[in-house]
């Protein structure tokens, strides 16, 4: 019986684990979803309208859209050319060939190849083409204007109530294809984070010997085993969070502070940012040495202290202060964010410093690329030492 139990239990596909509340708002989406391109249908043609309100296909279209919508398969291009291609192929396959079997495997058969070749591939465009065939009387009386309605204004219908209610609760959509990461520096080197691990030739190599069609887009499966190399990182250093490491006597000035004494401050204290915070020690924004020299006047020929002296007053009585140069918005992190996390942002993004704050904006902090390298050095020792501190009381 056991047996039994665990062969069934081998057919069920292996979703990746969800949460009820994503459960729910992916259902009240479909239902929204068809029940607005329905009311707007028959807004559209009137309730005795001989032309369909909705077809069936719109249902699988409802699932892409709102229960899976990373999906390549139910991106806007996939959802409005694979509709529209497949409704155009079963309608001249409807009109030329005779036989209802033959009509519908052909039409069925081209449109999933047209799918592909344009890369608009929807699994519900194959009942379209399917429908376009088999719709009777009615859609045949319709012709190629079943193509526009109702396939092609419910799939758009459906289309905007999807973006609509997708990012209105939390959930990216469309998916846009990533661009490839540049280097700050602005050399032919990868990324720092991509000089070890597995780069995106790596997946996309991966892929072709897999040769078969996921549904899953490159640029996410990358960010997923990203993730998932993160969190490795994160076991592995063990759970060291910002505000165990953060400079909390932070020098900080006002975005009213004049340029010479936020100079004064780099110098005196030997530090290479300064946070920017209002009556109410909130974040507004951060001055750095690179932003000084990025706003020097530089004379001919070029010297730093010129360039320098300069950028305090141009014409010598022009008071510049902090807000004139700093970097606004700036990016924080909460004091409870694991170390791990800062890797991409430190390595990758070229950020020195990243101010710690609370849930209202209040500064409680600096990390600096000095406090990161130290924290990981330490725990890496730790782990080192472990092992030979056991086995020695042994």
């Amino acid at each position: 019986m056991n047996s039994i139990v665990d062969s069934i239990k081998r057919l069920l596909p292996a979703l990746g684990p969800v949460s009820r509340t994503e459960r729910f708002r992916a259902c009240i989406g479909a239902f929204l979803g068809i029940f607005a391109t329905g009311i707007a249908s028959e807004a559209a043609l009137g309730a005795t309208s001989s032309v369909p309100l909705l077809i069936a296909p719109m249902g699988a279209s409802a699932v892409l859209l709102f229960a899976v919508p990373s999906s390549p398969l139910a991106q806007p291009w996939s959802i409005l050319c694979g509709n529209v291609l497949a409704c155009l192929v079963g309608v001249t396959c409807a009109h030329w060939i005779p036989d209802l079997v033959i009509a519908s495997s052909v039409a069925v058969g081209v449109a999933i190849a047209l799918m592909m070749i344009t890369k608009s591939l929807h699994p519900p465009s194959g009942a379209v083409a399917l429908t376009a065939v088999l719709g009777g009387p009615v859609v045949h009386d319709l012709g190629y204007s079943f193509v526009i309605w109702p396939v092609g204004l419910n799939s758009l219908l459906l289309l905007v109530i999807a973006i609509v209610y997708n990012n209105l609760t939390g959930r990216r959509y469309p998916h846009f294809t990533q661009m490839p990461q540049i280097n700050v520096h602005k050399t032919a080197d990868p990324i720092p984070t991509e000089r070890i691990g597995f780069v995106p030739d790596d997946l996309n190599f991966a892929l072709r010997q897999y040769d078969e069609l996921i549904d899953v887009s490159p640029d996410d499966l990358d960010a997923i085993l990203h993730k998932a190399q993160m969190h490795a990182y994160g076991r592995r250093f063990g759970e060291i969070r910002c505000g165990e490491i953060m400079s909390s006597d932070i020098v900080s000035v006002g975005a009213d502070t004049s340029l010479r004494r936020a100079w004064t401050l780099l110098r005196q204290h030997r530090i290479k940012a300064l946070p920017v915070l209002n009556d109410e020690r909130k974040l507004i924004g951060i001055v750095t040495q690179t932003d000084f020299m990025q706003n020097a006047a530089w004379p001919a020929p070029t010297r730093f202290q010129s360039g320098i002296v300069r950028l305090f007053g141009r014409n010598g009585n022009e008071r510049r202060v902090v807000a004139d140069i700093m970097t606004a918005p700036v990016q924080f992190v909460a004091p409870e964010t694991l170390v791990t996390e800062l890797v991409p942002a430190m390595a990758d993004r070229g950020l020195h410093h990243l101010p710690v704050a609370d849930e209202t904006g209040r500064v409680l902090g600096i990390v600096t690329q000095s406090d990161l390298i130290a924290a990981l050095y330490a725990r890496n020792i730790h782990d080192r030492r472990g092992p030979e501190r056991l086995s020695l009381a042994s």
